[in-house]
């Protein structure tokens, strides 16, 4: 009889923990009590490290579910639980990367989004289905018998997503930036010289963009905001925090979920405490993890009359207007496309440059004379 399939989430924390206090038992949240419960002798539970987003072991389910608090892990109680035994074990170094496994899994197929497929790892004990089962535990099983290292960075080793509480109620995971794509193969310990080339020039562009955005909404005296994880940035010597109106602090009263987006967009105009624009710049070929910022703070945030701008290469203006009418953020209310406008850099370039010297007397508003409708139907 072919075993029912569980994927089954652990920080690296929580997965010390668990072989310490002897790997024999896996505990999951109150909230999952009725999902443990379905697990039966036989089963295998698929053991994910997130962070590093890699499958670092099996396990097989011994026992029936039961439900107790005895300490095994700092991070909480978890106290739905299942006796387990350890199947196959492998080091962070050694963990197979779920992204090497795309061409064999289902949840990487007709994806809706860049991103999509993270969805599918945000809450466990959650059922697989028979063949994507099978290709993570072959792949871990090779991986046991022939380890190949895999570098990677290690304070991902430690990072966990927030889960966090919105307004609304429920729990919300927020996603940092994370690239969709392996990068090419290095040769001989460096990017390919075309892919090295790309990756600069990509970043380049978009701290030229980030800084552009940051110094005009301060030159029109406002006060900015950069996402916090790039507040160290400079473009051509000219530090970020060089700004005097940009903000240490961001002054708002939403729910901690909605902040916690919010403190991860590129670059924000305030004006006391309300914002007055909200920008993503998409300089990648790849990662539209902007996007789902944008779509998770208009989920959030049904309510939130903030002008929301999209800022790409001219080149990508047809892909981003693909991406943010996706069904799956057609689908939000409002629909993303009605909340977004596209700016081209070619264009803000130009119209700051125009302006140079009268930024002060200018007022947000005036980014409505070049910034185009994401709505298809509008043109």
């Amino acid at each position: 009889m072919q075993p029912t399939y569980w994927l089954d989430l652990f920080t690296y924390e929580t997965w010390t923990e668990f072989l310490a206090a002897g790997a024999n038992v896996s505990g999951f949240r109150e909230k999952r009590w009725n999902n443990v419960q379905k697990m039966n002798k036989g089963d295998i539970l698929l053991c994910y490290l997130t962070g590093v987003s890699r499958w670092i072991g099996l396990l097989e389910v011994v026992g029936s579910a039961f439900k107790d608090a005895k300490p095994i892990w700092t991070a909480g109680d978890f106290p739905a639980r299942i006796p387990v035994k350890l199947v196959a074990k492998l080091e962070p170094t050694t963990a197979v990367p779920v992204i090497e496994l795309k061409d064999k899994l289902s949840v990487f197929q007709n994806l809706k989004s860049p991103h999509a497929w993270t969805g599918h790892f945000r809450g466990s004990p959650y059922k697989w289905k028979p063949q994507d089962g099978a290709a993570v535990v072959a792949a871990v099983l090779e991986a046991v018998k022939n380890p190949v290292e895999r570098p990677f960075d290690a304070t991902k080793l430690y990072k966990t997503p927030p889960i966090l509480k919105a307004a609304k109620g429920g729990l919300v995971t927020i996603p940092e930036d994370e690239p969709e794509e392996v990068p090419p193969p290095p040769l001989n310990g460096h990017l390919p010289i075309a892919s090295a080339e790309a990756e600069v020039k990509e970043a380049t562009a978009h701290t030229e963009i980030q800084w552009l955005l940051l110094k005009l909404g301060n030159d029109m005296g406002l006060d900015v905001w950069v996402a916090k994880n790039d507040r160290g940035k400079s473009f051509q010597g000219n530090l970020f925090t060089s700004l005097p109106r940009l903000k240490p602090t961001l002054p708002l009263q939403f729910d901690e979920a909605t902040t916690r987006t919010i403190e991860l967009i590129d670059v924000l105009w305030l004006k006391g405490n309300s914002i007055q624009a909200a920008f993503e710049i998409e300089s990648t070929t790849s990662v539209f993890s902007g996007l789902l910022r944008m779509s998770d703070l208009i989920t959030m945030q049904p309510n939130l009359n903030i002008p929301l701008y999209i800022v790409a290469p001219g080149e990508r203006r047809a892909k981003v207007m693909t991406e943010v009418n996706r069904p799956t953020f057609a689908r939000l209310t409002p629909p993303m496309s009605e909340m977004c406008q596209f700016i081209s850099f070619e264009e803000l370039r130009s119209q700051v440059s125009v302006a140079k010297n009268f930024l002060q007397f200018l007022k947000p508003e005036f980014l409505n004379a070049f910034a185009e409708s994401c709505d298809v139907e509008d043109g």
